[in-house]
């Protein structure tokens, strides 16, 4: 199988990872891709988000399945464009992905749906902000309605800072705030068929502790030992499956990566917000358990067969992922300083601990970081404290000046389980 993946992050990393051990995949493309990338992938120039430059590469490619990574390329149309050519593509439609794009449409679908969520009110100016601000009380929760990089979220006792976030967006979303631990819970989807993958928990602060401003992500873990064992099938039957059923019924079927947002709240479980893509850095570490071959499922996804798929398999060991960050992130992030340590990871810690590249370019011979999030270092392990070792390890070795990282990934939960 020949397969272009769409992208620069890590997410499209550990993508392009998981298909380069795919003895399915023949050839594997990635456009435009990053430093990382180009040693599992031919890497080629693209507007990610031109739907005709995608589809002419796929063709001239000859691509026999296109994975669009990152949710502005699903939300300006790429896949209908691709798909429209004939292509597989695995991404919904504009239309569908609006799910991320718009989080007042995701709550029309969830209403339609009768899935679990937070009360709300949309916002469009001060009076109704101050009005929706005041119902609920602290602590604000303050969303963009459109797509924010992950970084649309304000969550704050301080009521000033609250309005200042909706004053700044076009539109905002005002909900109640969910108590309990956050859960990320992935589906692959056909429009019809849905197959979920192992929960994941990300870290979204910057800082030890969850201090810090909102990132996109700066850790993850799975599994999540003390979730409990019925929660994928209770997530399946109340979120994910009527979520797919209501899309299709709008005539707007969602085929591609459903990603919710969960708190589990002591109400119940409720949904913070859907992404219409793999979620980073969760993809990090889901993809580091997934065994089955990954090609195979997501080209099932893109042409409508995956209840012919047997049943997922999954190790048994952890995962942990830690984001090494620029100097500044996730303010206006400090670029053009080299990486080194690199090749040690690979030398010492490989196979069970690997570096994913997310904002990085090279000059020459040198890895330069070339964004906010740089890199995600992986690792695998029996038990979280054995993966966690192995992760932090590998983050000793690597040298990026200025650079910041959460020591605290996956903590709690190791010392719990």
């Amino acid at each position: 199988m020949n397969v272009l993946v769409i992208g620069t992050g890590a997410r499209e990393h550990a993508l392009c990872r998981s298909l380069s051990l795919d003895p399915a995949v023949t050839a594997l493309h990635c456009a435009p891709g990053n430093a990382g990338i180009a040693e599992v992938a031919e890497l080629h120039q693209v507007d990610a988000l031109d739907g005709e430059a995608v589809t002419a590469l796929a063709k001239k490619l000859d691509a026999q399945l296109v994975v669009v990574g990152p949710e502005a390329p699903l939300v300006a149309g790429v896949a209908d464009a691709v798909r429209e050519a004939g292509i597989p593509v695995f991404g919904p439609s504009k239309d569908a992905a609006q799910l991320e794009g718009s989080k007042a449409f995701a709550k029309e679908i969830m209403a339609g749906a009768g899935v679990p969520t937070a009360r709300s009110y949309v916002c469009t100016t001060p009076e109704e902000t101050a009005e929706a601000l005041d119902a609920f009380g602290a602590p604000y929760v303050v969303k963009d309605d459109g797509l924010a990089a992950g970084k649309g979220v304000v969550v704050t006792d301080d009521l000033d800072a609250a309005k200042a976030h909706a004053d700044a967006c076009e539109r905002v979303v005002i909900e109640e705030f969910l108590d309990g631990p956050e859960v990320s819970l992935f589906a692959i989807t056909d429009g019809e068929t849905v197959v979920p993958l192992q929960p994941a928990q990300d870290f979204k602060r910057a800082l030890d502790g969850d201090e810090g401003p909102n990132t996109g992500g700066m850790g993850a873990y799975s599994p999540l030992p003390w979730a409990d064992p019925k929660l994928v099938q209770e997530v399946m039957d109340t979120v994910l499956q009527p979520t797919v059923d209501e899309m299709r019924r709008r005539g707007t079927p969602f085929s591609g990566l459903l990603y919710a947002g969960l708190a589990i709240t002591s109400r119940g479980v409720r949904v913070i917000e859907f992404n219409a893509r793999f979620g980073d850095p969760e993809t990090q570490v889901v993809l580091a358990r997934l065994k089955t071959p990954l090609a195979g499922v997501l080209l099932a996804a893109a042409t409508g067969t995956l209840a012919d798929l047997p049943p997922l398999r999954w190790s048994d060991e952890a995962a942990v992922t830690v984001v090494i960050a620029s100097h500044n992130y996730p303010g206006t992030p400090r670029t053009g300083d080299p990486i080194t340590g690199l090749d040690e990871v690979t030398a010492e810690d490989a196979p069970h601990a690997y570096v994913l590249h997310a904002g990085t370019r090279r000059e020459g011979t040198d890895i330069l970081s070339a964004g906010g999030r740089v890199l995600s270092v992986t690792a695998t392990g029996e038990t979280l404290t054995h993966a966690r070792d192995r992760a932090y390890k590998a983050v000793s070795r690597i040298t990026l000046d200025g650079s910041q990282h959460r020591t605290d990934i996956a903590a709690k939960a190791a010392a719990q389980s």
